[in-house]
């Protein structure tokens, strides 16, 4: 019986690429294609795929570590697989911290692909050992604290405020908010105000 894939990419080139890839073995099938996490949830109630091989940053909308928390959290789950370019420490900790099976970064070996997509369908984990060296790193290593008004800078981000409205909320300068924001990103490894708010709700660290 064949294992039963979903991709799920906002880049149609990028889904026409690794489905060659993925069909190519025998007992692997690609079922469906999502272009946004929205669509993949959808998509996964109508087809019922064994694993949801998934893209990091999907544009607007849901991202992939979301998609796998929702996914995992259903009663008969898929096994969700990350596939991306990004290899910060902190969205693979949230990834597998969602149910993730794995993460894989898009260069990698396409045989190592099916590899991932067997041992995820047999709910097992798959990383490349760059991957697991992070993961066992960042376990070894306590999450960052953040000082109060780093939190506050992060709670306000999360409401949408803007550097300006930040500064008139906390009563400081806008040179003050950015100060603030580079050292919340530097603690967390991202490099976005999104992925500021996601990591330091993941974290607990707001």
């Amino acid at each position: 019986m064949s294992i039963r894939v979903i991709l799920v990419d906002d880049h149609p080139v990028v889904r026409a690429g690794l489905k060659s890839v993925i069909d190519a073995p025998d007992h692997i099938a690609v079922i469906g294609e999502a272009g946004s996490g929205e669509e993949a949830l959808t998509i996964v109630d109508e087809l019922d795929p064994d694993v949801v091989l998934c893209d990091l940053r999907l544009g607007e909308g849901i991202d992939g570590i979301e998609v796998t928390k929702r996914l995992r959290a259903r009663q008969n789950p898929p096994a969700v697989l990350i596939l991306t370019t990004f290899d910060l420490d902190s969205e693979i900790i949230a990834a597998i911290n969602a149910g993730a099976s794995g993460y894989l970064l898009k260069d990698i070996d396409p045989g190592d692909i099916s590899t991932a997509i067997e041992k995820a369908a047999k709910g097992e984990t798959y990383m490349p050992p760059e991957i697991s060296s992070k993961v066992f790193a960042a376990m070894r290593n306590p999450s960052p604290k953040l000082t109060r008004r780093e939190r506050d800078v992060v709670r306000l981000l999360a409401t949408g405020a803007s550097n300006a409205q930040i500064a008139q909320e906390l009563f400081v300068t806008e040179a003050t908010v950015k100060s603030h924001l580079v050292n919340v990103f530097t603690k967390l490894g991202v490099d976005s105000r999104a992925r500021a708010i996601r990591v330091a709700e993941d974290q607990g660290l707001v």
